[in-house]
């Protein structure tokens, strides 16, 4: 369950290049996002598997760590492990808690820098979200959890001074899998929220790629100053282990790929099957992380 509170990015940057950060205005035009390569997956992963993971991840995928430490991430008593680790393909923010996990961390999926964090929040619950906790400090900034429709967590964080980040290789995408029930009201709230744009919206793509060969379902590709995002529209009753998958990573060579991640010890769970222009494969990570991995292919 990857989601790591971005706010614990703080964690990450220690180590890490910043330059003076003035309280941006929010571009209208990215509706406060500062870019791609700031967006970090949260994993939470148990002490023990820590490390395991952390490695095999970087293994399979390159780049590098900032200094693991041990810190209170939340507003309320809590100690966890933290590492932020930048890959080409994406960052994420890995956490370990040694105490327990503090109501309502532990659910936000995915971290997402802003340029204004009160403007970014206030636009948040205008177009649709509710704040699942009010916002805090944090060592180097401050941070907020919000639910948009369909039960769909995030974090807003923002810092005192700009972290310097190199340009991902491929952006990431985020997985989002809802029922009709919801989905159209996320996609219309996250659009307006992300100024962002519909790039596909197929409502007969191959249910091969939610784990149902020999169906259809609705999916909706979405991009935006906050990287990629697709909403995958299903009944729900998805076979393991679709719908564990919250990220998305784009690679050069997915046979490449999977080799590293299997000898780094990770597993292979579906896959590799080809569809929707892609070819893809699920993959569990040591300390149970789940992630699509995916090449580009001519349709």
């Amino acid at each position: 369950m990857l989601r790591l509170p971005s706010f614990l990015l703080a964690v990450g940057l220690l180590g890490l290049g910043t330059a003076p950060m003035a309280r941006a205005d929010a571009s209208t035009d990215t509706g406060y996002a500062v870019g791609a390569q700031y967006d970090t997956t949260h994993v939470y992963v148990q002490p023990a598997d820590f490390d395991r993971f952390v490695a095999s991840f970087v293994a399979t995928f390159g780049g590098s760590t900032s200094k693991q430490g041990v810190f209170q991430v939340t507003p309320t008593p809590s100690k966890t492990m933290s590492q932020l680790v930048l890959t080409p393909a994406g960052t994420i923010s890995v956490f370990g808690f040694k105490t327990p996990v503090p109501y309502p961390f532990g659910v936000e999926r995915t971290g997402y820098l802003v340029t204004d964090m009160d403007a970014a929040v206030a636009s948040a619950v205008k177009h649709g979200a509710t704040r699942l906790v009010e916002t805090f400090p944090d060592p180097i900034g401050r941070d907020t959890l919000i639910q948009w429709p369909g039960g769909v967590n995030m974090q807003l964080y923002w810092h005192t001074q700009t972290p310097h980040y190199p340009a991902l290789a491929t952006v990431p995408e985020n997985r989002v899998y809802l029922t009709a029930d919801a989905a159209d009201a996320f996609i219309g709230d996250w659009v307006g929220y992300a100024h962002g744009k519909v790039v596909s919206d197929d409502r007969a793509a191959p249910g091969v790629e939610v784990g149902k060969p020999g169906t259809t379902y609705r999916r909706v590709r979405i991009a935006s100053g906050y990287g990629k995002l697709v909403v995958l529209v299903t009944d729900g009753k998805l076979p393991w282990p679709y719908g564990h998958d919250m990220t998305g990573y784009e690679v050069k060579d997915l046979a490449a790929t999977l080799a590293k991640a299997k000898a780094a010890g990770s597993t292979v769970l579906d896959g590799p099957y080809v569809a929707g222009g892609r070819k893809a494969a699920l993959l569990q990570f040591p300390g149970g992380y789940i992630a699509e991995v995916h090449q580009q292919v001519a349709p």
